[in-house]
């Protein structure tokens, strides 16, 4: 049994999944069909703020729950907290430094841990066989699902939506290529 405090923050964190996968939804159909929207101009010009934003609730997230919630995080979770981490950390230096040129390593390290949440995902809910990643003895089951919200949401799901919006932002700060100020 989880205490209020944890349910809480679980529930939250479930909704603003569920608002990233509107958000990345609606995204997704604004680049394919209306490629002069003022949203993905605004979306371009502010895109690493809001993928620091992203990149950082998902690293809070995640701490949270192995440091606060207490659940032991398995192999292919440690796989998504490399591939996440050092992302909010990219994103902070680029928007310090006014830097634009770091989408191609935001879309190369969100793509494989999208990837690896996708099989994690599916292993979780059962579509792939289960794998002993306990067989390893510093890990607990890949397959274990800690949480189950609205009935899809785990904790992969989450790390899978993260990866995705992240992909998008720096796709559309790719393509809008607003130029910083340059600072005098």
């Amino acid at each position: 049994m989880t205490s209020p405090f944890i349910s809480t923050i679980n529930q939250l964190l479930s909704f603003l999944v569920v608002g990233g996968q509107i958000i990345a939804v609606v995204l997704f159909l604004l680049i394919l069909f209306y490629k002069k929207s003022p949203l993905l101009k605004f979306v371009g010009k502010n895109g690493y703020l809001f993928a620091f934003i992203v990149s950082l609730t998902a690293m809070s997230g995640s701490l949270f729950y192995s440091e606060v919630a207490g659940f032991t995080p398995c192999v292919l979770c440690w796989y998504q907290r490399i591939l996440m981490y050092p992302q909010a950390i990219l994103l902070a230096v680029a928007l310090w430094k006014g830097d634009r040129r770091i989408n191609d390593y935001l879309i190369v390290l969100s793509a494989i841990g999208a990837l690896i949440a996708t099989y994690h995902y599916f292993l979780q809910i059962g579509v792939l066989p289960e794998l002993p990643c306990s067989v390893t003895g510093f890990s607990v089951s890949c397959s274990q699902v800690f949480i189950m919200n609205l009935g899809y949401i785990t904790i992969p799901m989450m790390a899978l939506t993260v990866f995705l919006l992240l992909i998008l932002l720096a796709l559309i700060n790719k393509k809008i290529r607003v130029e910083p100020k340059l600072k005098v």
